[in-house]
């Protein structure tokens, strides 16, 4: 009894000690803050100063501080998709409204808003200027503080562009034209014409700008939220961390971060499910800039275009795009496909197993598109995935239906060694090598499902696909744990669920963590038992702490598991019965839930 006791209090103090390590690394989702509406006065910064990728250094943009009075004039964005504004003031992009997704699943949640103007909390908007090559003025050019003139009709929707104009009044007249697509991607169009005497050099630029860490950053290892670029290929992802530490950096020239470009590129910030990035015309050289303004805590990504000197009489266009909205699959590849836009499907976050989640996720959203429910998609798409590795599966099987009809053996070579425990193992090998049995083949669908589990993991978490995506009846939400809990008796008592973060909503299990834990359970009665009583402690556990561990997972992701499981015992069951044994398995698991002796199923 004593042994027994001993055995169990092991097995819990290394249950407790991997769900510690597992809360550690996977911590539950924290609730998002909530951002009021109201808007402050605030000041802006203007953009770095803009260095022409194939000459030399230019001078300063306008670099008064901006202060928007609420009487800013606005003209109207209204899209199907997108609700906003952009302010005259600047010319910049400084309002947008998501009108396809809503903060939350509740009733009345606003709709997510991207784009925010200074002084508004959060702020965050896109302007675009013209920075001095020469002893030009910087006010004699369009930067944060222009007045800009609006020549056409108003609001700009998708069959209407808004046309900006601004004069100097000695001799350069400036042009900005701005289109939005049916989606997310705006044009933008910069026009100079100098009809002054003499000839001035000077280089257009975009700047985001993003006033503070944006609130409900997860801040989760798997998941990139911070600057995200691409130049010539090459695709930076720089936190936010990242960032201050390089602005503080003592070395000469050390705070702002450059990415030269030769032919293609683009810079921005991403969120978990939003974006914005500045993309310059592919196909031209131009510089990427990343720093930080440690006195206003502003975040800013900039374009530089290559500077132009325009003769008396001429002009000069420059054509960019802003993309701002969600990281949508399709809409992404779209755009990177017959928009243009080179990598622009890296900027979902596919992480270091790409290789397996992008195709992994081009199905899953196949299977949705002719299903037309992500849940269901989700259980099909285990189906394939398990005809896929079938064949390393059938094997595996086979091997432990031989295992199992060699239990007895195992048992009466344990009783026949006694304490000597090297005799026992040195008379399974020969046991194994005489049945031909190889115990290391049962471990080969483990190790094709660690990685297949682990990038299923990261395109539910990352994909927005999955975000306020319904299953069935509660599941609402296939990107959130499952809303109901044991601890209100799934919604039969007036209690409410834990909130997520507290230690409560840990053990707060919900239907589908448990059917998983039963699935794993019933799975292992399959499987031949460790002949060791401690590890057979433990692996009687392991379903229950797999329980708790994905509990608090992504609705999605348990589900997978739970079809995984299911359609691995199907499997199992048949497959050992073809090789001659026959398990009996609900006619032998009696009492051994948890603390039996170990008693397998024959």
């Amino acid at each position: 009894m004593g042994e027994q006791n001993k055995n169990l209090i092991l097995a819990m103090v290394l249950s407790t000690l991997v769900l510690m390590l597992w809360l550690f690394f996977f911590p539950p989702p924290e609730p998002v803050p909530q951002t009021g509406d109201d808007e402050t006065t605030a000041t802006d910064t203007p953009p770095l100063t803009p260095v022409a990728p194939t000459a030399g250094r230019v001078a300063a943009p306008n670099s008064d501080e901006v202060r928007l009075p609420p009487s800013t004039p606005k003209i109207a964005i209204a899209t199907e998709r997108l609700e906003g504004f952009i302010t005259l003031q600047g010319g910049r992009i400084d309002s947008l409204h998501l009108t396809d997704y809503r903060e939350t699943l509740a009733d009345g949640s606003p709709t997510v808003t991207l784009l925010a103007p200074a002084g508004a909390p959060q702020a965050f908007y896109a302007l675009y200027g013209w920075a001095p090559g020469d002893e030009t003025p910087p006010d004699q050019l369009p930067g944060p503080n222009t007045e800009w003139t609006l020549q056409s009709e108003g609001p700009l929707t998708t069959a209407a562009p808004v046309r900006l104009l601004w004069n100097n009044g000695n001799g350069l007249e400036f042009t900005r034209i701005i289109e939005v697509d049916d989606n997310y991607m705006f044009t933008i169009r910069q026009s100079v014409r100098n009809t002054g005497p003499t000839e001035v050099r000077l280089a257009p630029y975009g700047v985001l700008k993003r006033h503070g860490i944006p609130q409900g950053l997860k801040n989760f290892f798997i998941l990139h939220e911070g600057v995200i670029g691409m130049a010539d290929g090459r695709l930076s992802e720089i936190d936010y961390d990242e960032i201050t530490d390089y602005a503080h950096d003592p070395r000469e020239g050390a705070r702002a971060q450059v990415f030269r470009v030769e032919q293609s590129g683009w810079i921005g910030f991403t969120d978990h499910y939003w974006m914005a990035a500045l993309i310059p015309g592919q196909g031209g050289a131009f510089k990427s800039v990343v720093k930080y303004d440690d006195r206003r805590d502003i975040y800013q990504t900039e374009m530089v275009m290559p500077s132009q000197t325009l003769a008396a009489g001429e002009s000069f266009t420059t054509q960019s795009r802003l993309f701002a909205g969600a990281k949508e699959w399709a809409t992404i590849r779209a755009y990177q496909n017959q928009g243009n836009v080179v990598g622009f499907l890296d900027s979902i976050d596919w992480g270091w197993f790409f290789y397996l989640t992008k195709p992994i996720f081009a199905l899953l959203h196949w299977l949705n598109s002719v299903i037309g429910n992500m849940g269901w998609a989700i259980i099909a798409l285990t189906f394939i995935i398990k005809l896929i590795v079938f064949p390393l599966a059938y094997k595996s099987y086979a091997s432990m239906a031989r295992m199992k009809e060699l239990q007895p053996e195992m048992e009466r070579l344990k009783e026949a060694a006694g304490e000597d425990r090297q005799k026992f193992q040195k008379d399974v090998i020969a046991l194994y090598k005489k049945e031909k049995v190889n115990p290391a083949s049962g471990c080969l669908p483990i190790l094709i499902q660690i990685p297949i589990f682990f990038s299923l993991y990261k395109v539910i978490f990352v994909t927005i696909e999955l975000r306020h995506a319904a299953w069935i009846a509660w599941i609402r939400d296939l990107s959130a744990p499952d809303p109901t809990s044991i601890l209100n008796l799934f919604g039969l008592l007036p209690y409410e669920t834990p909130d997520p973060g507290s230690l409560l909503f840990i053990v707060s299990l919900g239907v589908l963590p448990i059917l998983l834990g039963i699935s794993m359970w019933m799975q292992q009665k399959l499987n031949p038992a460790p002949t060791d009583p401690t590890q057979k402690m433990v692996f009687a556990w392991l379903p229950w702490i797999f329980m708790f561990m994905l509990g608090t997972f992504a609705s999605g992701l348990v589900l997978y598991w739970i079809a995984n499981n299911t359609i691995t015992f199907v499997q199992q069951y048949l497959i050992m019965r073809r090789h001659g044994y026959k398990p009996d398995v609900f006619g032998n698991i009696r009492a051994s839930f948890i603390f039996s002796k170990g008693a397998d199923s024959k």
